[in-house]
C-alpha cells in the first residue's frame, strides 16, 4: 500500500493543469520529437501545491484480473487463499477417487449384459419360400435382402436361414454337394455377401445351418472316397456286405431314419457305406481326424464371410458304435427280419455315442477364435430333438466349466401330443427343471418339419401361443409365417413332383410360399408361378392387410415383442409358475426391485373363470390388462377375483405388490430365473448381488 506522509507534499504541474502519468512510456522516437520541439519553447514552470493529508484516503492494492506474477505470489501465500486452494484440492482428489471406485463398484455389481442371442427373437427363414427376387417361383437370397424391413418391422433383430448350400436338394438342403458354395437357386456368393452387408447394416445378426453329419452322394469327397483315393478312402463308413440270392445283406440290422436298411451297396467300391437318413446322404466318418478337421475348416469359412452363427443339426448321429452290434428291438418277439422303420429299434449304437461331445466342444472352440472382438460373440446352438430324453438334450449345454452349445433347440412345445393347460405347464416344466444353473432356454411353436401352429392345433390357438412364445423366459424362436397366423397348404396340393425324395414330401405343406400381400401368388414372386402352391386364404391372411388392423395376429405379435424388448421382468426376470389346470396355464414375469409384476393367464381349453387371489397371498384385487388377444380389453381394470378367459384368450395382467410370488416360500419350487439381476429404483440401475 502507498502511504502519503502527514505533510505538505510538493506537486509538479503542468502548464495544462493535469498530473504527470510516467507509467506509460511513449515510443522513443516519438518522445525525440517531443523534446526537440519543446527546445524552441519555453519550458512550463513547476508549481508546488499544498495537500491536506485529512483529505488523502489510503490506498489498498487489491487482487485483480492479470495480475504479474510477483503481485500474485504476494497473495498466494496469505493464508485465506492457501487453504482455500488446498481445500479445492483434495475435494478434486476426493472427488476422483470417488468417481473411480463408483464406477470400479457399478462394473462389479452390474450384472452381465444379455448378448444378442439372448436379447432378441429369432426368426426362422426357409429360404425358398421367403421371397422370389428373379421371378423363377424360388425364394432366394435376394429376396430375403428385399424383406429385411419386415423383420425390423416385428422388433426382431436375430434371423436363422435354413440350409442354402450348393444341393441335389434330395433332401430339401440339408445334404450338401458343395459346403463352400450357394446353391444356384439361392443366388450366388455375391447375393450372400451382399445379404450379411445389409443385414449388418440394419444392426440385424445372422445364424445359419450346418449338417455336419452327412454329404450328398454327389460331394467330390464321396466320389474320391467311392474310388479308394488318398485320404478320402476313409471318408465315409464302408462295410463289406454279403450277398445271398441275389440281394445284398447289410452288415446289420441298423435302420434309417427314413425307413429301411441304413447299409447301401455301392457298385463302384463293391462296399456298403452307412447312411443314418437318406441313400443320397452318406454319413461322414467322424471317427477320422482329416474329416472333423474338414467340418472345422468349414466353419472357419462362413464365420469369415461375416456368419453371427451356426445351429448345427442332426448332431446326435455323428458318431455310431464301431463293433456294428444289432441294436435291440423294441418288441423282442418281433422278427428281425420284419423290422424296417426307425420307430422299431432302440438306437443305443447309432446315437449319442462316447466322444461326441468332444467333438461338439471342439467346434465351440473353433467358433470362440472368432468371438475375441468386443460385440461379435458367435452363437452356437445345437439343433437335435431328443423327445423323451430330456437329459441327452441338457448334455449339449456343456458343463460350467467346459461350453458346448449356447441352447440345444427346445421342442417341448411342438412335440405336445394334446394341447391343454396341464400339457403347456408340464412342457415347460420339464424343461426349466432340468436345464443345468446358468444357463439359457428357448422356445419354439413351429419349424420348418412340424405342422405349423392353425394346422396342428387350430387357428383359435394362434394368438394365445405366440403370447406364450413371447413372455416366457429365454429366446423365443419363430417359424416365418406364424406371425400372421399361416396354415400348412392341403397335402393333396404337393407331390413328388415339388422334390426328388420321397420322404420329405410329408413336411412340404408348412414350408408353402410366405403370404406377403393379396395379389397373385400372394406377393411372394412376380413370375406366372411358385414352386409350391400358396396358401388358398392369402387374401385374408397376409402381412399387408394385417398390418392395416390393430386387432390382427401381426399386430399382437409386434405388440407382444415390444413389451418383451422393454419391459425388464420379461427379458430377465423370474418366471413363476402360479396354477394350471386342464384350460388355463398361469404364470408371473417378476424382478427383484421392481413392484411391477406381469401375469399371464393363457387359456389353452374351454372358457374358464379363475379366482387368482385365492392362488396367490396379497394379490391386488385389481389388475390391469396390458395387452390381451382381444384387442378390446386391453387397458380394462379386471377384478384378480374373477378372472375369466375364453377358448385361446390370452390375457397379460400388470399390478404393482411389494411381495412378489418369487420371494413367498410356498412356490419357491415352481420359480425360475436365468441371468438373474435386481432393480435399483434409487439409481435406476441393475446391479448382480441381490
Amino acid at each position: 500500500a502507498v502511504k502519503v506522509e502527514a505533510r505538505s507534499l510538493p506537486m509538479e504541474l503542468s502548464e495544462k493543469g493535469g498530473v504527470e502519468n510516467n507509467g506509460f512510456v511513449q515510443n522513443e522516437a516519438f518522445e525525440d520529437k517531443e523534446m526537440d520541439t519543446s527546445s524552441q519553447e519555453e519550458m512550463p514552470k513547476p508549481c508546488s501545491v499544498d495537500v491536506d493529508p485529512v483529505a488523502v484516503e489510503e490506498t489498498v492494492l487489491e487482487p485483480y484480473a492479470g495480475m504479474p506474477k510477483e503481485v500474485l505470489l504476494k497473495f498466494s501465500s496469505q493464508a485465506c487463499y492457501r487453504v482455500t486452494r488446498e481445500i479445492l484440492f483434495w475435494l478434486i482428489i476426493a472427488g476422483s477417487v470417488a468417481l473411480v471406485g463408483a464406477t470400479v463398484a457399478i462394473i462389479a455389481l452390474s450384472p452381465k449384459c444379455l448378448d444378442w442371442w439372448q436379447a432378441s427373437p429369432v426368426y426362422q427363414i426357409y429360404p425358398r419360400s421367403f421371397k422370389d427376387s428373379n421371378m423363377d417361383g424360388n425364394g432366394d437370397l435376394r429376396g430375403i435382402q428385399e424383406k429385411l424391413d419386415h423383420i425390423t418391422y416385428l422388433n426382431i433383430k436375430t434371423i436363422w436361414i435354413t440350409s442354402f448350400f450348393k444341393s441335389p436338394l434330395k433332401d430339401l438342403g440339408y445334404g450338401a454337394e458343395d459346403f463352400y458354395d450357394i446353391d444356384p437357386i439361392f443366388g450366388s456368393m455375391a447375393d450372400f455377401e451382399n445379404l450379411i452387408a445389409a443385414i449388418h447394416d440394419k444392426g440385424l445378426r445372422v445364424i445359419m445351418d450346418l449338417i455336419p453329419n452327412h454329404t450328398s452322394d454327389k460331394h467330390q469327397w464321396f466320389q474320391l472316397s467311392r474310388n479308394r483315393t488318398g485320404k478320402y478312402t476313409d471318408y465315409y463308413i464302408w462295410q463289406d456286405c454279403t450277398q445271398a440270392a441275389g440281394s445284398v445283406v447289410p452288415p446289420n440290422n441298423w435302420v434309417s431314419v427314413f425307413g429301411n436298411s441304413s447299409w447301401q451297396f455301392d457298385d463302384v467300391r463293391k462296399q456298403c457305406y452307412f447312411h443314418q437318413f437318406g441313400k443320397e446322404q452318406p454319413d461322414l466318418n467322424f471317427r477320422n481326424l482329416a474329416v472333423q478337421q474338414e467340418i472345422h475348416d468349414i466353419i472357419k469359412f462362413w464365420l469369415g464371410k461375416g456368419v453371427d452363427g451356426f445351429s448345427f443339426g442332426t448332431v446326435k448321429f455323428l458318431l455310431e458304435a464301431a463293433h456294428l452290434r444289432d441294436e435291440p428291438p423294441v418288441n423282442k418277439s418281433q422278427n428281425g427280419e420284419s423290422i424296417t422303420a426307425y420307430s422299431q429299434l432302440y438306437h443305443d449304437y447309432t446315437t449319442t455315442q462316447v466322444g461326441l461331445h468332444d467333438i461338439i466342444r471342439s467346434f465351440r472352440h473353433t467358433m470362440n477364435q472368432f468371438s475375441t472382438e468386443p460385440g461379435r460373440y458367435r452363437f452356437m446352438g445345437s439343433h437335435d430333438d431328443e423327445k423323451e430324453d430330456i437329459e441327452a438334450t441338457m448334455m449339449y449345454y456343456g458343463t460350467t466349466f467346459i461350453q458346448e452349445a449356447d441352447f440345444p433347440f427346445n421342442f417341448n412345445l411342438i412335440n405336445m401330443k394334446n394341447l391343454s393347460g396341464n400339457s403347456i405347464f408340464e412342457a415347460v416344466d420339464l424343461w426349466m427343471k432340468n436345464m443345468p444353473a446358468g444357463k439359457w432356454p428357448n422356445w419354439a411353436v413351429g419349424s420348418p418339419n412340424t405342422a405349423r401352429i392353425s394346422t396342428r392345433i387350430g387357428k383359435e390357438y394362434i394368438n394365445v401361443m405366440n403370447m406364450l412364445l413371447l413372455t416366457l423366459p429365454g429366446t423365443p424362436v419363430t417359424y416365418y409365417g406364424e406371425e400372421i397366423g399361416m396354415e400348412n397348404i392341403a397335402s393333396e396340393n404337393v407331390s413328388e413332383e415339388h422334390v426328388n425324395s420321397g420322404p420329405v414330401v410329408a413336411t412340404l405343406p408348412e414350408k408353402s410360399p410366405m403370404q406377403w400381400d393379396g395379389k397373385v401368388n400372394a406377393g411372394f414372386t412376380e413370375g406366372n408361378s411358385s414352386w409350391l402352391p400358396v396358401n388358398s386364404d392369402y387374401q385374408s391372411v397376409n402381412v399387408e392387410i394385417q398390418s392395416t388392423w390393430s386387432n390382427s395376429t401381426l399386430s399382437l405379435y409386434r405388440a407382444l415383442t415390444l413389451l418383451r424388448n422393454n419391459e425388464l421382468p420379461m427379458n430377465r426376470g423370474w418366471m413363476c409358475h402360479v396354477w394350471n389346470d386342464r384350460n388355463v396355464f398361469v404364470y408371473v414375469r417378476e424382478l427383484d426391485g421392481l413392484d411391477r409384476v406381469f401375469m399371464m393367464v393363457l387359456n389353452f381349453g374351454q372358457e374358464s373363470t379363475i379366482d387368482l387371489t385365492a392362488i396367490v397371498p396379497n394379490l391386488p384385487s385389481e389388475a390391469v390388462i396390458r395387452l390381451s388377444t382381444h384387442f378390446s380389453n386391453t387397458g380394462k381394470v379386471v377384478d384378480t377375483k374373477l378372472i375369466k378367459t375364453e377358448m385361446g384368450e390370452g390375457l397379460v395382467l400388470e399390478y404393482k405388490t411389494a411381495k412378489p410370488v418369487h420371494t413367498m416360500e410356498a412356490f419357491q419350487d415352481n420359480c425360475f430365473v436365468a441371468e438373474k439381476a435386481c432393480y435399483s429404483k434409487a439409481f435406476n440401475l441393475l446391479y448382480a448381488n441381490c
